[in-house]
């Protein structure tokens, strides 16, 4: 087995010490990483130490750490001009709106407004949602995350810690659960469909008892639960909800903006479920770091006027240069590699679960995989505690980790990441999953 790092290295300690003098405290540190520079899937910190990326900051650096197509693209246009603000125009902005059009999970012709974030851009889809129906109500689910400013935050219901101390949100959104096949809360007729049963709840229960369905805007869904715990929805729930909104006349709005920019071996996650939405929310791995996010929506829904949204550095010129870089890239390489390396490390995670009681499920699409670890496969009580121990363990010797939701380890590296590396990153996981159940006595029985 890799023995374990010392962490944090001297320089490493020194850097967080300063942090915390002068930093906010709200931000979620993982783990004690100082990060000194990065190249593809490999990154090094202060003191010297490599580690393999298997989050890819939170699935943001798409095409890998400083890709050298990304840097030179970033570099041309600094050269040019940094800035200008959304109230004028520059060609590559003009270009990444026709790229997007180009892409865009729907046959209609796509109109594009540039964010900075993840979570601006869901606020703009509320926005826009709100003016195109003339309503105010909307419909989440629960486990879901689509950011921390008050608008997306009133959508966001993973961890309770999110609105603690935020009250009151954003009125006009009711949850309903997300149809999570491996732990259904709601009864399904004979012969339905799990997703088929939250539609029906929506319609039976939320339309029919809650809210008039001329009052509501939209339905803001993840195509994959990202921080929820990387959920892929019962296979009958898109199509069902689609049929839904179209009876209603309610938007169908999906966030994208950790399950989309190829990362599931398609552009977008909800093109795995054969249904086109109204409007995308965009962000994280669209830029390859940089930030910039994005809504996508069909022109007919596009009806707001002149001066009704905009912002200062939405179209910033560097991160359209960032993305058409990146999107290059992943259209011509990087999306099938995620199909294909995703499908290989799902293979070679459920042989992985074979040898390890405490792994419940493994689930994924491309490099969207989450590995839920439970104390009973029978019962599937989650496990918390081991599931952190293993991103500790696999931490200390050198694979960089992310959790979600309440169990579950996410695997989402740079859709660049190579078999090879891959294979390296499995093998250390599995030293940390084994470690971990020998530390919390579990094993199969005899």
């Amino acid at each position: 087995m890799e023995p374990p790092m010392r962490l944090p290295g001297p320089k490493a300690k020194a850097i967080i010490e300063r942090d915390q003098k002068v930093i906010s405290p709200s931000y979620p540190r993982s783990h004690p990483l100082v990060i000194d520079h990065g190249l593809g899937s490999d990154v090094w910190d202060v003191d010297g130490n490599r580690f393999l990326d298997f989050c890819a900051g939170i699935a943001v650096t798409s095409t890998g750490h400083s890709h050298p197509k990304v840097v030179n693209a970033i570099q041309e246009q600094a050269d040019q001009f940094i800035h200008i603000s959304s109230d004028f125009y520059h060609p590559k902005m003009v270009q990444l709106g026709e790229k997007l059009d180009e892409v865009a999970p729907f046959r209609e012709d796509a109109l594009s407004f540039l964010t900075n974030s993840g979570t601006e851009s869901v606020e703009a889809a509320i926005k826009l949602s709100r003016y195109h129906n003339k309503c105010t109500q909307f419909i989440g689910f629960l486990g879901g995350f689509h950011g921390r400013t008050l608008g997306s935050l009133a959508f966001t219901a993973s961890k309770p810690v999110y609105h603690e101390g935020f009250y009151p949100l954003m009125s006009g959104v009711v949850h309903v659960p997300f149809p999570n096949p491996y732990r259904p809360v709601l009864a399904s007729r004979p012969g339905e469909d799990y997703g088929e049963t939250v539609v029906r709840y929506i319609e039976e229960q939320i339309l029919g008892k809650v809210l008039p369905h001329e009052d509501v805007a939209a339905v803001l869904v993840e195509p994959i639960q990202g921080e929820g715990g990387y959920l892929i929805p019962a296979p009958g729930f898109f199509p069902a909800l689609r049929e839904l909104c179209n009876k209603y006349d309610i938007l169908l709005v999906v966030d994208e903006v950790q399950s989309g920019m190829g990362r599931t071996g398609k552009w977008w996650a909800i093109e795995h479920f054969g249904v086109e939405p109204d409007i995308v929310c965009v962000g994280k791995g669209i830029a390859s770091g940089i930030p910039l996010g994005a809504i996508i929506a069909r022109q007919s829904v596009v009806t707001w006027p002149y001066g009704s949204h905009g912002n200062t550095y939405g179209g910033n010129p560097i991160a359209c240069a960032a993305a058409l870089a990146t999107i290059e890239l992943i259209e011509q390489e990087y999306m099938k590699n995620a199909a294909e390396i995703g499908e290989y490390a799902l293979d070679a995670l459920e042989e992985i679960k074979a040898r390890h009681p405490s792994i419940g499920e493994v689930r994924g699409l491309g490099l969207m995989i989450g590995v839920e670890f439970v104390k009973d496969r029978d019962t599937r009580e989650a496990d918390h505690d081991l599931r952190d121990r293993v991103s500790d363990l696999a931490f200390e010797r050198g694979l960089i980790t992310l959790g979600c939701g309440i169990s579950t380890m996410r695997i989402a590296p740079a859709l660049s990441i190579s078999r090879t590396e891959m294979d390296e990153g499995l093998k250390i996981l599995e030293q940390a999953i084994t470690l971990a159940e020998r530390e919390m006595m579990i094993s199969y029985a005899a």
